[in-house]
């Protein structure tokens, strides 16, 4: 073999190795792109408690494939209509018994949960299957099982409390119409003991 042709087969080679590479890096930037799309802050809030980027990217993609596994369904008019009606009786429990109606908040928010078909038994794993779905609200949704387990030991403050709801009704709200994020609103937010919203 001439050096010449040796050196065309050395090119052709490191070209192959090079576009392979290429195409390579754009998949896994793809990929990434569709994660963080996807999980928007949860994304980035899986990176950061993972020591590499490319398990937390794992992690989310195996959230995304046990959620297809799982028969998540919108709730029917009627029972958008009964919970509505059960957040609102919740709502205006908390200007007397702020305690009682975050804890009434938490179990309603479960048994929609519960109803639009997520596994609700560990409620670590049920955080991580909603978080495939409600991304942008789940960090809210952890915040307010936070503030529900201060209220069990008395030690959460009003103010905490009332964040604690306005937090459970950002989840609520998207579980009981996902299909139509503009719709929303805070209307629902709870009174804040002087007549106004959050």
């Amino acid at each position: 073999m001439s050096n010449t042709l040796v050196l065309v087969v050395v090119v052709v080679v490191i070209v192959i190795v090079a576009l392979a590479l290429l195409a390579f890096v754009l998949l896994r930037q793809k990929k990434r792109a569709g994660l963080r799309q996807r999980f928007g802050p949860e994304y980035d809030r899986t990176v950061e408690q993972s020591e590499k980027r490319r398990d937390a990217e794992r992690d989310l993609q195996q959230r995304a494939e046990r959620r297809n596994e799982l028969d998540v369904r919108p709730l029917d008019p009627r029972q958008r209509d009964m919970f509505a009606a059960e957040w609102r009786i919740t709502q205006e429990e908390f200007v007397d018994r702020p305690g009682e109606a975050v804890r009434s908040a938490h179990a309603l928010v479960e048994r929609v949960i519960r109803e639009r078909g997520y596994p609700v038994e560990d409620s670590e794993q049920m955080t991580r299957d909603l978080s495939v779905d409600h991304a942008h609200v789940i960090s809210e949704y952890r915040s307010a099982r936070q503030i529900s387990e201060l209220s069990e030991r008395n030690q959460a403050t009003t103010e905490q409390l009332r964040q604690a709801m306005v937090h459970y009704r950002s989840l609520f709200a998207e579980l009981l119409d996902d299909e139509d994020p503009a719709s929303r609103s805070d209307a629902g937010a709870p009174d804040d003991g002087r007549g106004g919203r959050r």
